[in-house]
């Protein structure tokens, strides 16, 4: 048929089909983006298979990074753990192991992410409470007790105090005698995403991207199986922002520190490979697959094409994918397993190289190990019983699909032009344009489910009044806060304090000369200077951020 006629015989059949009676819904995505009643090939425009898809492991990646997907490996089951002392969560990722997962992710209670020490007044009352608590090396011995660092993959969700943590981490290893250059493992350490979503920053952006460069190229040398960055739009996410504000402010950060490491001196191809990022996967299912299909390609024309990479793993974009925190209810909080199970399938469709999922109980308390096992067993059964993993990105030429992943492709470029425009992400971190973005996002999503527009199970809709709260709950008792103290107590009076201030005066000096301080940082740790104490020696130095107010 010729396109004049058949763009005429399909506005024919929209114009009666959308004259039907319809439910009373708002049909747009999550995102707030118009969903159209049928996709068809002119909503494609110009597309070309071989410049916009391309094969499986070929550029430009759209159908995935690897030739053979999963039929080559699975993705890495990862849960997330982390709560009480060391020794708790030690024993709970001897029990995630025992029981089918492949790699380990530590969660760490607030004093460790904001920098504190368990003793310190600003931790009160948080110890152990949303993670585990890590203050020294020796927190971070008993964390990893009778786990062989060279046999598991770490990840650490860790941000501004990441340089510390992955000192105890390789202190750890030096003490077991397993070699750096065997350890696999990420770290979140994307220090930007803090300052547009999460908030969980010390020092101001400029400094804090000087000490994630140094330990990119400390990686580089010493640790080249470890990937330094986890760019993360999940937390972007977790604030409000919509699929395209994720897609684009995330790639956004990931191109930022990509230039720093490039005016550093460094080659792009020495470290490109290792870098990683980090992904939500919400519940509009077809969206999301599209959002992750568009990071690949948008990422690898930026790698080519701009900052003339010539490894073709530069050229990947690999991820780990998080179901989304901000779905889950408190209500119902069975109906999570449904909401998981959805989001973790589009995160597979979409091609994901690690996955974790949220148990059901997770916006009551940390998961119980019954809630556990039900996330990791939702993942297992994806894998191995649904039939997804036979073939590579099964959507793959859908109509709706290719549309959705272009419509994503072309909004991220446009917020990549509004970003070059305010000078760079550091100057749009410093005027709020992120914030804002994604309080606009936020509120737009709140008021379609205040009025109904968005219907969320068990919240404005199918609401059992007289719900019973049937769910175990995981209680985190005074007494973690307490043993924790003892221990740093104890510590401090054992530990050589004449060298510790002697490597933090290094520490202090290596700053101001602009060194790299990793070094610095790893024989601070050896000695078993504390978290807070390395922190504070260098808020000395760089000064402690404050966040302007947009309205």
């Amino acid at each position: 048929m010729e396109k004049k006629n058949f763009i005429e015989k399909k506005l024919n059949w929209k114009k009666d089909a959308e004259s039907q009676p319809t439910i009373p819904l708002t049909f747009n995505s999550i995102s707030g983006n118009k969903v159209e009643i049928l996709y068809t090939p002119d909503d494609l425009g110009d597309f070309d298979y071989e410049r916009d898809l391309g094969f499986p492991g070929e550029f430009p990646f759209t159908r995935g990074i690897h030739k053979n997907m999963y039929r080559g490996k699975l993705w890495t089951m990862r849960q997330f753990a982390g709560f009480g002392t060391p020794e708790d969560t030690n024993k709970r990722f001897k029990y995630l192991l025992e029981h089918g997962q492949t790699g380990l992710s530590v969660a760490f209670d607030l004093p460790t992410l904001m920098g504190w020490d368990a003793d310190a007044p600003m931790s009160e009352g948080e110890v152990g409470i949303c993670g585990v608590s890590v203050s020294s090396l020796i927190d971070m011995e008993k964390l990893f007790d009778g786990i062989p660092l060279e046999e598991v993959s770490t990840s650490m969700t860790i941000n501004s105090p990441a340089a510390m943590i992955f000192a105890f981490y390789l202190a750890v290893a030096e003490k077991q005698g397993v070699d750096f250059k065997k350890l696999r493992g990420t770290l979140q350490n994307d220090i930007l995403k803090e300052y547009i979503a999460q908030k969980e920053y010390i020092f101001p952006p400029r400094p804090s991207m000087k000490i994630i460069t140094d330990m990119i190229e400390y990686c580089v040398n010493e640790v080249p199986q470890w990937n330094p960055v986890s760019i993360s739009g999940y937390h972007i996410r977790e604030a409000g922002s919509t699929a395209a504000q994720e897609l684009a402010f995330t790639l956004a950060d990931g191109f930022a520190y990509i230039e720093a490491c490039i005016e550093r001196g460094m080659d792009v191809d020495s470290f490109a490979p290792r870098l990683s990022f980090f992904f939500n996967s919400h519940l509009d299912f077809f969206e999301e697959i599209a959002k992750f299909r568009a990071a690949r390609r948008i990422y690898a024309r930026r790698m080519k094409e701009v900052y003339k990479a010539k490894n073709p793993r530069s050229w990947w974009l690999r991820f780990h994918t998080q179901t989304a925190g901000c779905s889950l209810t408190a209500q119902q909080p069975e109906n999570n397993i449904i909401r998981t199970a959805f989001e973790a399938l589009a995160a597979v469709l979409g091609g994901t190289q690690s996955l974790h999922t949220n148990s059901m109980d997770e916006t009551l308390a940390l998961p119980s190990e019954k809630a556990v096992k039900i996330a990791l067993r939702t993942q297992q059964i994806i894998a191995y019983e649904t039939g997804v993993i036979n073939t590579i990105d099964p959507l793959g030429g859908s109509y709706y699909i290719e549309a959705l992943t272009n419509r994503l492709e072309a909004e991220a470029n446009e917020y990549f032009r509004k970003i070059d425009e305010l000078g760079g992400v550091i100057p749009a971190i410093e005027m709020g344009f992120f914030q804002k973005e994604i309080a606009d996002a936020a509120y737009r999503y709140q008021r379609e489910i205040e009025e109904k527009q968005r219907i969320i199970v068990g919240i404005n809709e199918f609401i059992e009044k007289e719900e019973k709260l049937e769910i175990p709950i995981l209680y985190i008792p005074p007494e973690v806060e307490i043993k924790q103290k003892e221990a740093l107590a104890k510590l401090r009076q054992e530990r050589n304090n004449e060298m510790v201030k002697e490597k933090l005066k290094s520490l202090h000096q290596a700053a101001i000369d602009e060194k790299n301080l990793m070094p610095y940082v790893l024989d601070c740790a050896r000695n078993y200077v504390t978290l807070g104490e390395m922190v504070d020696e260098l808020k000395k130095v760089y000064g402690v951020y404050e966040e302007s107010i947009v309205f």
